[in-house]
């Protein structure tokens, strides 16, 4: 059993971290920000994210952008004031993948090592265990941590070196995006024409259009169910990575740009906290029509 440091107990943090303490695993949580979540009651808190890279030999992250990943990791009584030769940071948070590898460089000066694992599969795989997990780092940092991800997940790969699983991650987030936008438009379009989503919903379901997007937000969509889940500002905030990136290389992504403006109208309607699923409500707000009954 591992000592491990968990920084980042959020919707998708908090059910990782209780499948890793269910596991037999030791957990030690940052009270920096705020106390050791109730459903975390064997874990050992600790001050600052130092004290948690002094006490663990795995330290995983789990927060929302950039720019707190490098406050966690490198702020004043951050994680790197508490490492030493040996222990290894996992970041599986989805940020960008060239601050990544600077990040990466900069923990292994100090003879730490340095995965990137972002992950894929939202609450319901965090909850189960069935995570995608997207490695970058070497082959041998992989092996020590992968009984780790084992418990957090199912579809695990090493992608490549460090950045690596954050270039996979925002590959994986434009699919997602474009898939949602495809059933959104799918459904509209149906109930539109006057015939039931639902229904047309449960015949795609036995075709070629089947996929992971049409089972669960395709029902999210037809029941109006849009609690997160995945927040469309976070998904947002990839698909920003996806396009300045893009920019970067040289690259048009126009379905991925299209994606990110109609994430934007919703934003506008007030739905930055809304499941990525709401996608749709932007499309219903510029036809003026819901597939929903909500009178």
């Amino acid at each position: 059993m591992a000592n491990i440091g968990f920084i980042g107990t959020g919707i998708m943090g908090l059910p990782m971290a209780q499948n890793l303490a269910n596991a037999g695993h030791q957990l030690f949580v940052s009270t920096h920000r705020s106390p050791v979540p109730a459903e975390l009651a064997g874990a050992e808190g600790c001050a600052s994210p130092a004290e948690v890279a002094r006490a663990a030999e795995f330290i995983i992250l789990m927060v929302p952008d950039t720019p707190q990943v490098e406050e966690v990791l490198f702020g004043d009584n951050g994680i790197a004031e508490g490492l030493s030769r040996g222990k290894v940071v996992i970041d599986m948070s989805s940020i960008s993948p060239l601050a990544t590898k600077d990040f990466a460089r900069r923990v292994n000066d100090l003879g730490a090592e340095y995965l990137d694992a972002p992950v894929s599969g939202g609450e319901v795989g965090a909850k189960a265990g069935t995570l995608s997990i997207m490695v970058g780092g070497s082959e041998e940092t992989f092996a020590r941590a992968r009984p780790l991800f084992d418990i957090m997940g199912q579809n695990i790969t090493l992608v490549g070196g460090n950045g690596d699983g954050q270039t996979a991650k925002v590959a994986n987030q434009i699919i997602v995006a474009l898939n949602i936008q495809a059933v959104s438009e799918a459904l509209l379009f149906a109930s539109k024409a006057g015939a039931d989503p639902a229904r047309v919903r449960e015949a795609l379901m036995g075709g070629f259009a089947s996929s992971k997007i049409l089972e669960v937000h395709g029902e999210r969509m037809v029941k109006g169910t849009f609690n997160p889940g995945f927040r469309i500002k976070l998904h947002q905030k990839d698909l920003n990575l996806a396009l300045s990136g893009a920019r970067e290389l040289a690259l048009n992504l126009p379905n991925t740009a299209l994606a990110q403006q109609n994430f934007s109208t919703c934003v506008a309607l007030g739905g930055g906290d809304w499941d990525h699923s709401a996608m749709i409500r932007a499309l219903e707000h510029m036809a003026n029509h819901s597939i929903r009954d909500e009178s």
